[in-house]
């Protein structure tokens, strides 16, 4: 499988077999440039503009909110995180429902958490089950914080973090940057890559951090 990041919450996931998946396409208000991708599926974890711009996706059926699909051979499970207490999220892009997605490639899952702003129950981790890739807010704004993502990660138990929803310089929201996370998770600078690469035979055994190059990024 094939993980590339278009930046702020947007990821594209290819296998050869299965649908090509997009997730959280954002508009221009964003600050990065508007991608132009093909997908079989568009996933949106809140209606907001960072979130929700499904036209930018070419060809893709989009999965707006809780349920479960299999389309392309890829199972999708789409959970409601409602905060414990009842409370709504307030952050700029306005109080918003949030879904996180677990896209399942015939065994190799991937969890795309979305706007998580709050550490979930361990009940609710337990529904989850095995998640090998997580992708994780980690910038604060209306997402997890760098505190909370860390607690988020050793509560699922991932095999791989990918950090998602921070600070970089072409980002016009106000986010907390990669480095605060790293911080947290007791990790220096790491050397982003392009895109990421895995297999589930090629998992690692502790959980690792892989930070992505956006697309487009020189």
């Amino acid at each position: 499988m094939e993980i590339t990041w278009y930046g702020h919450s947007c990821f594209r996931l290819s296998e050869r077999g299965y649908a090509t998946i997009t997730t959280d396409p954002f508009d221009d208000s964003v600050g990065y440039p508007v991608p132009k991708i093909k997908a079989d599926i568009v996933t949106v974890s809140h209606d907001a503009p960072g979130h929700n711009n499904t036209a930018a996706v070419k060809g893709a059926r989009p999965i707006l909110g809780p349920g479960e699909y299999e389309i392309g051979g890829v199972f999708i499970t789409g959970i409601a995180t409602a905060r414990p207490d009842g409370k709504k999220k307030k952050d700029s892009e306005g109080s918003q429902p949030n879904t996180l997605y677990l896209f399942d490639f015939d065994g190799l899952t991937v969890c795309h958490l979305g706007d998580l702003d709050h550490v979930p129950t361990q009940a609710q981790i337990e529904d989850l089950g095995t998640v090998n890739v997580a992708l994780v807010p980690v910038g604060g704004g209306g997402g997890l914080n760098a505190a909370q993502a860390a607690e988020v990660i050793s509560l699922i138990e991932p095999s791989i973090v990918v950090p998602m929803h921070y600070k970089t310089p072409e980002t016009s929201l106000k986010l907390d940057p990669l480095s605060k996370f790293l911080k947290e998770m007791g990790l220096g600078n790491l050397k982003p890559e392009d895109a990421l690469k895995v297999t589930k035979s090629q998992l690692p055994e502790e959980t690792q951090v892989v930070a992505l190059n956006y697309r487009g990024q020189g």
